[in-house]
């Protein structure tokens, strides 16, 4: 088996939900969605894929991993459906790699980095990348009170100030759904949550990633404007490729700005 991240003091304590946020980052988890999204930054950052990663037999999960300056970087993509050969996408597959991946790996941060759409009423454009500052549900609708906030499941991300200030980012709220479209409830509740983002992974993610209480950043890439004029899949489609070169670019730079970093500084 290819070697697994040790599990530093760092990462032992911010499971145990008290954040060495003085000690420097030793190891990140990169979460990507898609192969078209994660093999950009896989040779970007010269990773090289696991033959027997430390998941369960018969999961189609995918590792990469390698060793970026001071940095163990392990990036984790869901792989394709056994049955009908595409991205594992969504929110099921999205948890359940996060949660593996935690588990086998014991990250200091997390980075979940992918496509999404944007609003163009909230200032995004095609190709943008954002550092998320909140994530929360939009399709989770349950009119209990209390259970109604659970429901949405807003989280903050990590907080990133300085990282922010030398990548020059713009920054939004991410909503999540497991739904390329929009439906008029979908968009009434994204509204609701006052998001510049539309993703199909992000909240699940900071769902899981809270469980343990390990540090997670949201970087997202605009491929199509859901408030435009084009079809959102004709528009995701055409902009996929060029867009994850600004994906991969960004999440290098962000690799580099953690690099020798304690969480506080970031």
């Amino acid at each position: 088996m290819a070697p697994l991240a040790e599990k530093s003091d760092a990462s032992a304590e911010a499971i145990a939900g008290n954040e060495p946020q003085d000690r420097p980052i030793s190891t990140a988890l990169i979460i990507i969605a898609m192969q078209t999204e994660a093999l950009p930054v896989v040779n970007k950052l010269q990773l090289t894929e696991d033959p027997n990663p430390p998941f369960p037999n018969g999961v189609p999960w995918v590792r990469f991993y390698g060793t970026y300056k001071d940095l163990q970087i392990n990036l984790v993509w869901p792989g394709k459906d056994s049955s009908l050969g595409v991205d594992s996408v969504g929110t099921v597959s999205a948890s359940l790699v996060t949660y593996a991946s935690i588990q086998a790996l014991k990250p200091d941060l997390v980075i979940n980095a992918g496509t999404a759409g944007g609003f163009k009423a909230k200032g995004a454009s095609i190709g943008d990348v954002f550092i998320a500052s909140d994530v929360a549900f939009h399709d989770r609708r349950i009119p209990i009170p209390v259970f109604d906030l659970y429901g949405v499941g807003l989280r903050p991300a990590f907080p990133t100030p300085n990282l922010l200030k030398e990548l020059n980012l713009k920054v939004g709220k991410l909503s999540t759904g497991d739904s390329l479209d929009m439906s008029p409830k979908d968009e009434a509740s994204i509204i609701t949550n006052d998001a510049t983002l539309k993703d199909m992974e992000g909240a699940a993610v900071a769902y899981v990633a809270d469980l343990f209480k390990v540090p997670t950043i949201f970087v997202k890439a605009v491929t199509d404007i859901v408030d435009g004029e084009k079809p959102t899949a004709e528009e995701f489609l055409q902009n996929l490729a060029a867009v994850t070169a600004a994906l991969d670019q960004t999440v290098e730079q962000v690799v580099d700005f953690i690099n020798g970093k304690s969480l506080s500084e970031l």
